[in-house]
């Protein structure tokens, strides 16, 4: 086995036990630590990547289900949610949120950098808040684009590191003082929300993630939207 493997497989590991842990308050520290904007967020992407009526779509990294949620509502009955997470966990709370609005939506834990699904499946692949905890983005980007059909759109949304004089700063100590603590205090996991925030601070966004979706070579045109001042980014590619 390579290193290269080892320390992926390692990675895995360790991002497994961390959302694992957080799994049970999950949704409600992102509604308190967000202050319930992130649903606005998700609504966002859908609407960016054009999902349609009739529509099958995979919804990766989907974690307690609220993207594939409002995914269902928008492809309807005729459409077809298929949603998946690596953590069983985050996992176990997704089917009852979906029965409880009377919504037919498929769980299965995969992991998003080797999904068990055939060539040209799906209409579009999702990931929200997920691309930056797995051990090799591009790769993830194309095994993605790989279970899309041509001409499909993989549609991800991610935290960017917002910039201006006043906001810039402000979000920062947000970021690194509060947001941790926060989420330590409602979680009991003040290490994983010191995670979530050095990778949210680090991973590429804007202009650095349009140039990783163009390396993955999977795509032919491609945008990037900020939402919220660059707080979070929704990025659209069309798989070639």
């Amino acid at each position: 086995m390579s290193e290269q493997v080892r320390d992926s497989q390692l990675h895995g590991r360790q991002v497994n036990e961390m959302f694992a842990s957080i799994a049970p308050r999950y949704d409600l520290t992102n509604s308190v630590l967000s202050l319930g904007i992130h649903h606005w967020w998700r609504r966002r992407l859908i609407r960016l990547a054009g999902i349609a009526p009739g529509q099958h779509v995979l919804d990766c990294a989907t974690g307690t289900g609220d993207v594939a949620i409002a995914l269902k509502k928008r492809v309807g009955d005729s459409g077809e949610v298929l949603a998946t997470d690596f953590c069983a966990q985050m996992l176990e709370h997704a089917p009852a949120k979906a029965r409880a609005k009377g919504l037919d939506i498929n769980f299965a834990q995969a992991d998003a950098m080797d999904l068990p699904y055939e060539s040209d499946r799906f209409d579009c692949a999702t990931i929200s808040f997920g691309i930056r905890n797995v051990s090799d983005p591009q790769k993830c980007l194309q095994e993605m684009a790989r279970v899309v059909r041509p001409g499909g759109k993989v549609a991800v949304l991610e935290f960017g590191q917002p910039g201006g004089i006043l906001f810039g700063p402000l979000y920062r100590f947000y970021s690194e003082r509060v947001l941790p603590r926060i989420g330590g205090i409602i979680t009991g996991n003040h290490a994983a929300y010191s995670y979530l925030n050095r990778t949210s601070a680090n991973f590429p966004c804007s202009d650095a993630f349009l140039n990783l979706m163009d390396e993955s070579d999977s795509f032919g045109e491609r945008t990037a939207t900020p939402l919220s001042f660059g707080i979070a980014w929704a990025y659209v590619g069309s798989v070639k």
